[in-house]
């Protein structure tokens, strides 16, 4: 609980108090902590202010932590505890009555603006420090040279005053003098000359392969100096690193004498840049790798030549039900339990298992023999997982789907081997979860070409890239035309011409039918208007649309056909929507309510694909339809002699019960003229297929020769 007795300055008072316990056992300073907190609590004010202002401008975290480094808080370990701080208290103290998630909210952003403030302070105070420190190595430098031949005094004030660390060693690599600075850096473990160490005596595991050529160059005399990054061993065992720059002092003829070292501390810097990286590279809940850490060994894996590599990609069934049902926190707990279990996986050399984010995982080995190794490291994940998991109180068993890449090194990119891994695991979702596939590129090229038709659907209307075909309906007992039914076609720029079958499911998922199939209705009832004004004593000729389940469930369905037919002059009777079964069936009055409509204003209204769902034969009398239309796989049973009896006989019942209802029945995919004289002699009423003609265009129509169906 707060301590509200003395108002908001109090409370903002405490948190400045807990700031400076916080960070003063590390703040390199001479402040007392009293004396820390009174400079916190103007900042403590700033984070106040930011946190509950009516606009938010998270600004204020940067002074935050750029005021930081001004007052010497240059520790990484101060801005973690202050990171502490602020996500601990600042909302409990400084918060007042507003929205506790809105609070916190702006508490994690001003964090990542404290981190931002203080990182770049540290970076500008550090480049002025190396800036100032390459002056006073060229001024120590030169001094020292001309200490030696002109004056001991000017030398040693120079040697004992620098900053940094100085010490002289002659060609043989003996220590003949050091300065206090360089003794602070090694922990006064150096006496006062630092005879007790030889050059040579100051390696370390960790040094870079042209230190020691370029030590025994400057000595010969070769060069005049150079700069390296260099790591020494205190006493205590700690590791020193250092921007060591070493330098040829020659005596008035010119000839080697003494070498010159000079050394800056950045074993702090160090150890911030590396915090840093770990913090860029790995997951701040689990601790695993990120995708960033993990794109980098998957490019270094892809780039070993003669390499293989295996690639699990995981990614958890019903997560979201888990977060849904019992809260974040203890979906986080989940997935920390279930980045251990992975971890404990994959233990191999050239494994590694990292988090992509969310609860999406994968898992890489490398090495001669990844093809069974893969297949392995995914067994041993879905195993792992179906052990259940405690979590507050509850067991939990998770399931996971894992699509799996395997495969050369050198033909694919990162980014390419994880698109597919991507794609093969949402083919295990798919097939019920619990499971991992093989990736398979022909179904990668698939599921890639079908995301590329999808976001490319609603440019494609804007541009025209649609138009329209149209195969005849013919009257089985004269071979006349009747009508003819409209068929979309996508003239796609890479693609080719495409059929309704490639982008009309893409259309109903991305709701894009709408739109299409009112452009697919207004054509069509335009090009038939212009049809019968060019062709007058062809005959009336009725045009048939087909209508998707999402039209059906369009407000606009009605309005829209009404519009259309009126404003380009068209006869409603001259328009046929045909509407599959499977989409009525179950349909209730509201679903029929827009059919009944347009058939009460005469258009007719054809059942598609019929006999292929399981309706019930009894709803045709509620149905507003007055044709069905049976399925070409009646047809199929009809293209041998003789044709099947089973399939004749079904065709002969829906007839006579089509019949009975007043409804006329057409047949699709007539290919034969076997099967279009069985169909006439069985009572059908019209047909369309390849026997009569292929879709085409209206003007068409009228030139057909069509085959008598009875000849």
């Amino acid at each position: 609980m707060s301590d509200t007795s003395d108002g908001p300055e109090g409370r903002l008072r405490r948190f400045a108090t807990i700031w400076s316990r916080a960070i003063f056992p590390v703040t390199a300073t001479s402040l007392t902590r009293p004396e820390i907190e009174l400079q916190l609590i103007p900042l403590a004010r700033q984070l106040r202010n930011s946190l509950t202002a009516r606009v938010f401008q998270p600004e204020a975290g940067r002074e935050v932590g750029a005021a930081l480094i001004s007052f010497h808080s240059t520790d990484p370990e101060v801005l973690s505890r202050t990171l502490d701080a602020v996500d601990a208290y600042l909302v409990l103290y400084c918060g007042g009555d507003g929205d506790g998630e809105e609070l916190r909210a702006r508490s994690a952003r001003l964090q990542h603006a404290v981190a931002a403030g203080f990182a770049k302070a540290l970076r500008e105070r550090t480049l002025a420090e190396q800036e100032a420190i390459s002056r006073a190595t060229l001024n120590a430098r030169q001094m020292v040279a001309e200490a030696l031949h002109a004056s001991e005094a000017r030398f040693r004030a120079v040697f004992e005053g620098a900053a940094i660390g100085i010490g002289i060693a002659d060609l043989d690599g003996n220590m003949l003098e050091i300065n206090d600075a360089l003794k602070r850096m090694f922990g006064g473990a150096l006496d006062n000359s630092g005879r007790s160490r030889k050059v040579h005596e100051w390696t370390h595991p960790d040094d870079a392969p042209q230190v020691w050529r370029l030590y025994e160059e400057l000595v010969r005399g070769e060069r005049e100096h150079y700069r390296v990054e260099k790591p020494f061993y205190r006493q205590d065992g700690t590791v020193l690193w250092t921007n060591l720059t070493v330098s040829l002092l020659r005596d008035p003829e010119g000839n080697p004498q003494y070498q010159l070292a000079l050394m800056e501390d950045t074993t702090e810097r160090r150890l911030l840049n590396l915090r840093l990286r770990y913090e860029a590279t790995h997951d701040a809940l689990t601790g695993l790798p990120n995708r960033t850490l993990f794109f980098e060994r998957l490019e270094k894996a892809l780039a070993t030549p003669g390499g293989r590599f295996g690639l699990c990609y995981l990614d958890l069934d019903g997560f979201k039900a888990i977060n849904d049902s019992l809260g974040h926190a203890a979906g986080d707990r989940l997935l920390v339990e279930v980045s251990d279990r992975l971890q404990s996986c994959a233990t191999a050399p050239g494994e590694m298992v990292a988090r992509l984010g969310g609860d999406e995982f994968v898992a890489l080995t490398t090495g001669p023999d990844t093809e069974r190794e893969v297949d392995e490291l995914a067994g041993r994940i879905l195993s792992m997982l179906a052990i259940p998991i405690r979590i507050e109180g509850r067991e939990l068993t998770v399931r996971g789907s894992i699509g799996i890449v395997e495969g050369p090194a050198g033909e694919r990119s990162a980014a390419e081997v994880l698109r597919s891994a991507d794609i093969t695991m949402y083919r295990a979702k798919s097939a019920g979860g619990n499971r991992f596939e093989l990736a398979d590129p022909e179904m990668d090229e698939r599921t890639i070409t079908r995301h590329g038709l999808t976001t490319a659907l609603p440019a494609a209307l804007d541009r025209s890239e649609f138009f329209i075909e149209y195969q005849p309906l013919v009257h089985l007992a004269d071979g006349s035309v009747s009508g003819a039914e409209a068929l979309v076609r996508w003239s796609h720029p890479q693609h080719g011409v495409l059929g309704p079958d490639r982008f009309i499911p893409l259309a109903e998922h991305t709701g894009l039918i709408v739109p299409l199939g009112r452009w697919v209705l207004e054509e069509a009832v335009r090009q038939t208007h212009e049809w019968q004004q060019r062709h007058p004593g062809a005959g009336p000729l009725r045009i048939n649309v087909n209508l998707s389940p999402c039209q059906l469930h369009h407000s606009g369905l009605v309005a829209d056909t009404v519009d259309t037919l009126e404003r380009i002059g068209l006869e409603p009777g001259t328009l046929c929507l045909e509407v599959t079964e499977s989409a009525l069936i179950g349909a209730d009055d509201d679903l029929l309510k827009p059919l009944r409509r347009l058939a009460e204003m005469g258009v007719d209204i054809a059942l598609d694909d019929f006999g292929t769902g399981y309706s019930n034969l009894a709803n045709l009398r509620r149905l507003p339809v007055t044709e069905l239309k049976l399925d070409r796989s009646f047809t199929q049973g009809m293209q041998q002699y003789p044709a099947d009896p089973v399939d004749t006989k079904i065709v002969e019942g829906i007839v006579a019960l089509a019949h009975s209802l007043d409804l006329s029945v057409t047949v699709e995919g007539v290919e034969t003229a076997a099967q279009a004289d069985q169909l006439r002699r069985l009572g059908c009423d019209t047909a369309q297929g390849w026997y009569y003609a292929r879709p085409g265009p209206w003007d068409h129509l009228h030139q057909l020769a069509l085959v008598d169906a009875t000849g």
